[in-house]
């Protein structure tokens, strides 16, 4: 199929300094980080967020967040509405796009919502990218949420891809992921690429959505895209009033409000907490390096790290004693491990995570304690999940 997409080397050489940028989203934790590095390059940027509430707080009410740059353009707006998207991207060279809805247990009651957001937003955007061919490229954040149970290594039986951990084991509490053959339990190991996808929640289905309309068009229509698998990012300038924000931030906002972190399980599922300038790096290193184009990579630190572990460091930053509420509690769609593979990130664009897990809760505890928007939602968003039976 013909299409006048090329490569920037191929009309600009090797320099892209100046190049116009669109970021959905833009104004979120994440997104705020890639503009400020983007801005720092020389380069102009419009973001386009809708600056939702939930997310922003105390900010939201179209109140630009007092950390977004003032050197960046704020369009407060949908990404579904299709118009402005269409007027924004027309003046833009590359599209980087975190815009969604955000909440993996939250999704599982408003799939409408979730679904609407994300794969019709994605939709309309791709639609305008075509429509441009300015547009050199499109970055789109995708979720290691695709996953589901991170891969794992038996070990008689050698590695496998877990399937969802059944009803009836986690109603016996028994948490750990065994080996399908022998039974046996079946350490978690990093997760790559190439490991089968079995979302679990309707938000990890729309990110699959968005990574694969993004990677379709891109060969359709000659276009380089990147889909970034974000692994568990944490760092200054995540939501603290967000009971379905990261859970570092959780934790950060239940023990500023005095109250126990809840901790479903038994606290020793792992995740890969990956810090926000290490997730920036490789949003802007994908936009302005063709290494990557056409492919999808893990962005994590490469680590897995238990939530009681994340909890404890966290409490002793910020001053306060480790009492955790351990429920034993499971929610639906809810997995044990899963741990980033970031062998290809490095291959495809010669990035490695720089910042150590210690250092980087520092940083989250830093902000937490400079910031006055830690509102406890934790309690409703619980209801929420109960009267739907979701949490058992």
């Amino acid at each position: 199929m013909s299409h006048p997409h090329t490569n920037w080397r191929e009309l600009h050489g090797e320099s892209f300094a100046g190049r116009r940028v669109l970021v959905t989203g833009g104004a979120g934790f994440i997104g705020s980080h890639v503009v400020d590095r983007l801005v720092g390059a020389g380069h102009a940027v419009t973001i386009l967020d809708n600056l939702d509430p939930q997310v922003h707080g105390a900010h939201g009410d179209h109140v630009s967040p007092p950390y977004l740059s003032k050197q960046a353009e704020l369009i407060i707006g949908d990404i579904r509405d299709a118009p402005l998207v269409g007027r924004l991207v027309a003046d833009t060279d590359a599209v980087i796009h975190l815009a969604a809805a955000v909440g993996l247990a939250q999704s599982m009651y408003e799939p409408e919502r979730f679904v609407d957001v994300n794969c019709r937003g994605t939709a309309i955007l791709l639609q305008a990218v075509v429509k441009n061919p300015n547009c050199r490229k499109v970055v789109v954040a995708s979720s290691m949420s695709l996953y589901g149970e991170g891969r794992c290594r038996c070990p008689q039986c050698g590695e496998f891809d877990p399937a969802l951990r059944s009803a009836e084991q986690l109603a016996k509490r028994e948490f750990e992921v065994v080996c399908p053959r022998c039974r046996s339990i079946a350490p978690p190991m990093g997760t790559p690429e190439s490991a089968r996808l079995q979302p679990t929640t309707v938000y990890a289905v729309t990110k699959r959505d968005q990574e694969e309309l993004c990677l379709t068009f891109g060969v359709a229509y000659r276009l380089p895209v990147v889909a970034l698998r974000l692994f568990n990012v944490y760092g200054p300038r995540q939501s603290l009033s967000n009971p379905y924000t990261g859970v570092g931030a959780i934790f950060s906002s239940r023990l500023l409000n005095k109250q126990p972190p809840i901790v479903f399980e038994d606290g020793l599922q792992t995740r890969d907490f990956t810090h926000v300038s290490d997730v920036a790096d490789a949003f802007v290193r994908a936009t302005f390096e063709s290494g990557a184009d056409g492919q999808v990579l893990n962005v994590g630190a490469g680590r897995a790290i238990p939530l009681v572990e994340l909890g404890e460091l966290l409490a002793r930053e910020i001053g306060v004693d480790w009492n955790p509420e351990i429920t034993h509690n499971f929610r639906e769609g809810d997995i044990r491990h899963c741990s980033a593979d970031v062998t290809l990130l490095q291959r495809y664009l010669g990035l490695k995570p720089k910042v150590a897990f210690a250092d980087g809760v520092k940083d989250l505890v830093l902000w937490v304690k400079n910031s006055d928007r830690a509102s406890d939602f934790v309690p409703r968003a619980m209801t929420e999940l109960k009267e739907r039976g979701l949490l058992r």
